[in-house]
């Protein structure tokens, strides 16, 4: 009895799975289908020119930056949201989606600003090898006109971010899917059409291919808006977002705290990462080139742990909110061991499968042999990514950010960055041995992360008194 007892908390019934796969299926269809696109997106760009690829692989640094401190600050207000939902509290639901579209326009508009006044030098600060400058002068001038192009679109990805997220959070799958399939084929043709310059438009190389993604971009907002506001009566919690209401000052100052650290801990870790990416650039444009490969392709195999985590936030977040925390445990449990399996499985897969896809660049043997070696040592450490996200998500969705801003970015900036920047600097390791080192310290991550998983220090209520409903609607 103890025995199975001990195995329900990590192994679930039929049903369990069942209902975590309904709303998982769908997004990790869309990931599926986007990553894809992306992969082909970047396959094609590959087909321009090294040098090409690896201006875009830098610009796309920076958006990167922009699209996770949306991504953290969303999910902040996030929190709140998936706990008014388990608790039934629509109003207070409609609340946060106001303060998202309040948040976003925010980060957009710092975002702009940054960009517009040092976009060129912040591009530079990855073009320190030792590669010749006509080369070096081809990828600073076309990352910065990807660049120029892609701030077009940045505005739609904020509102689909918004509407997506919320959507989520009540847990409608589908809708998101519908639009993000719909956009990647858009984004699809849109590449074949620019970049290469079909059916009577002009070649555009680089250029394409940002006007492709923006295209794809008004699209997925469009139809997602459109559909959420024209099915009012389903996402009744939508109904009046835009009328001037007064939003619960107590509220807001809840998000706030819980909010902003997750907002920090983003743009720490995304710049973090760019950091990380830039001391992998003084091994040469051979290295920019190898590492985008790398991080396109171990994209389209980790879309499994990165839906978990969302279905942990969903999942989880409603039983914190609804007051029982020991479903809540058991269900995390049951979601970390199952991400963990697939992860382990779909790293398996990629491994056999990493000298396949370097092939399909246009890119010199160098670049392909590099980007073999990351693409195995990506595969053997997906299962320590995968449990390093459902511990991360965890301790999110139950409020505790500011652990889990000690948990990333902190240890990213403090340990890992540190670490490859030793490294690149002042040893001659070559880049795999590089990229190794930095991956293995997740594991230092993991042992923190099960420790304060263990512990329960994420099971909170954070709504239970914050409700915005009426009496005669709580009675």
């Amino acid at each position: 009895m103890k025995k199975n007892s001990f195995l329900s908390r990590f192994i679930g019934d039929k049903a369990f799975y069942k209902k975590i796969l309904i709303v998982a299926i769908p997004m990790v269809i869309q990931n599926l289908i986007t990553n894809f696109v992306s992969l082909l997106d970047n396959i094609m760009v590959g087909q321009v020119g090294t040098e090409q690829m690896s201006g875009v692989a830098i610009a796309n640094q920076l958006i990167f930056v922009f699209t996770l401190v949306i991504f953290g600050s969303l999910s902040g207000v996030g929190i709140f949201t998936a706990q008014f939902f388990g608790a039934g509290d629509e109003a207070g639901a409609r609340a946060t989606v106001r303060m998202k579209i309040v948040v976003g326009v925010i980060i957009l508009g710092i975002f702009y600003l940054v960009a517009f006044l040092w976009g060129r030098e912040l591009i530079s600060l990855f073009l320190t090898g030792d590669d010749a400058p006509e080369k070096v002068a081809i990828t600073l001038s076309e990352g910065m006109r990807y660049l120029r192009i892609m701030f077009i679109g940045l505005p739609p990805f904020v509102a689909s971010q918004v509407y997506g997220s919320s959507l989520k959070e009540f847990g409608e799958t589908r809708l998101p899917m519908q639009s993000g399939i719909i956009a990647v084929f858009v984004n699809l043709v849109g590449n074949y059409v620019f970049i290469f310059g079909h059916f009577g438009a002009p070649a555009m190389g680089v250029a394409g291919a940002a006007l492709a993604t923006v295209i794809s971009r008004y699209v997925e907002a469009g139809i997602m808006m459109w559909e959420t506001h024209r099915h009012v009566d389903r996402f009744t919690f939508m109904s009046g977002l835009f009328k001037h209401e007064k939003m619960p000052s107590g509220l807001v100052m809840d998000v706030i705290r819980k909010g902003v650290p997750l907002t920090i801990n983003e743009f720490l870790w995304s710049a973090g990462m760019a950091a990380i990416s830039q001391s992998y650039s003084t091994r040469g444009l051979s290295a920019v080139a190898a590492v985008n490969i790398n991080s396109t392709v171990t994209s389209l195999f980790s879309i499994m742990f990165f839906s978990f985590g969302t279905v942990i936030s969903i999942f989880v977040g409603q039983a914190l909110g609804s007051g029982d925390m020991e479903e809540a445990r058991i269900t995390d449990s049951r979601i970390m061991t199952f991400s963990l399996s697939v992860s382990a499985v779909t790293g398996l897969v990629s491994f056999v499968l990493s000298p396949l896809f370097p092939q399909l660049y246009n890119v010199t043997d160098e670049v392909k042999e590099l980007a073999i070696q990351l693409l195995r040592i990506a595969s053997l450490c997906m299962p320590i990514g995968a449990l390093v996200h459902s511990c991360y998500f965890t301790l999110r969705t139950g409020g505790k950010t500011l652990i889990t801003f000690l948990f990333d970015s902190v240890f990213l900036c403090l340990v890992a960055y540190p670490t490859s920047f030793i490294l690149s600097r002042f040893t001659d390791m070559p880049l795999k041995s590089m990229f190794l080192c930095i991956n293995l310290l997740d594991l230092i991550k993991i042992a923190i992360g099960l420790i304060l998983v263990g512990k329960g220090v994420w099971l909170n209520n954070l709504v239970e008194d914050k409700s915005t409903k009426s009496p005669e609607t709580q009675n």
